[in-house]
């Protein structure tokens, strides 16, 4: 397997990514090709590229990686913003830009997501019909997680925060970047916090087990009233249709996937969607732990070669 790093154009920025090459890759041939969605706090090194994203390249598939606006490698300013309606606009310019390849079969196009990516990769299935199968890796819907509470109150509060923050910044104050993590696990421990989600994201992100320059699990705070009044699942009953295939782990954490796993099957106009809950795991297992992974990867290749 190769890869190559790419860039492409989002109305005034770049993003940046990474394709994915299949092992045996022709130019001359025409590939499926899936574009894979990093978490909230994330980035294309991490999780939906560096595990999920080489799986499916060395399946066969062509994959593109890429960094959300404002984050990782990608332009837009100021950094760390989390918003949910250019995270999946900039899914629009990722097809664009694989439509340009002469190896890209552009009408078997797929999308993958982990986290905070599969929610986002459900929600933008709807409104972009190029995407013909979509594949969620322990999705949270990142709207009903601020609002419950992960912002750091209730949705009240944190509107009535964020509104003055950004009163205070349109007057010349300082931009207000919060991190949404402890700084160790320890520290988190210390603090009082017991979830589960929390002290294991804090694990990945804050340890050699997958923090990378790129993850930032930073928020600039005064923009975070644009996800608190967002839904990954509206109008799920009537415009999500294509194929859908969700991965959840059966012990659940403040994050909320084993939930949201639940809803979108229940919601989805998808004829075709199947819902797998990988017994004894966690929301971070199903990010780079073999076994976990390896049974998320069973079900999600055959699905992809299934349905692109």
């Amino acid at each position: 397997m190769s890869t190559k790093t790419i860039k492409f154009k989002n109305i005034a920025w770049d993003n940046a990514g990474i394709l994915h090459f299949p092992t045996d890759f022709d130019k001359n041939k025409k590939y499926a090709a899936v574009v894979t969605m990093h978490p909230i706090g994330s980035c294309k090194e991490q999780t939906a590229g560096n595990v999920y994203g080489k799986a499916l390249a060395e399946a066969g598939f062509v994959v593109l990686a890429f960094d959300a606006s404002f984050q990782g490698e990608s332009g837009g300013t100021p950094r760390y913003i989390e918003n949910p309606y250019q995270r999946t606009d900039d899914v629009r310019y990722a097809i664009d830009y694989l439509e340009t390849l002469p190896y890209v079969d552009a009408d078997k196009i797929g999308i993958l997501g982990v986290c905070g990516g599969g929610a986002y990769s459900l929600n933008i299935a709807m409104t972009e019909r190029r995407i013909k199968a979509v594949v969620s890796i322990t999705g949270v819907n990142f709207g009903r997680l601020l609002r419950d509470g992960f912002a750091g109150g209730s949705p009240m509060e944190v509107l009535n925060n964020v509104a003055a923050q950004r009163s205070a910044e349109a007057k010349g104050g300082d931009l207000l970047t919060i991190n949404m993590l402890p700084d160790s696990v320890a520290a988190g421990k210390e603090a009082g916090i017991e979830d589960i989600d929390i002290l294991e994201a804090t694990d990945y992100y804050k340890t050699s087990r997958g923090q990378t320059k790129g993850g930032a699990t930073s928020a600039v705070y005064s923009r975070m009233s644009i996800g608190m009044g967002w839904d990954a699942f509206y109008l799920s009953e009537t415009l999500l249709t294509q194929p859908i295939l969700v991965v959840i782990g059966d012990k659940p954490g403040g994050f909320g996937a084993f939930r949201d796993g639940y809803e979108i099957i229940r919601r989805a106009a998808s004829t075709k969607k199947d819902l797998v809950v990988v017994k004894g795991f966690s929301h971070y297992d199903l990010y780079d732990q073999p076994e976990p992974v390896k049974q998320a990867l069973e079900k999600a290749i055959p699905f992809f070669k299934e349905n692109l």
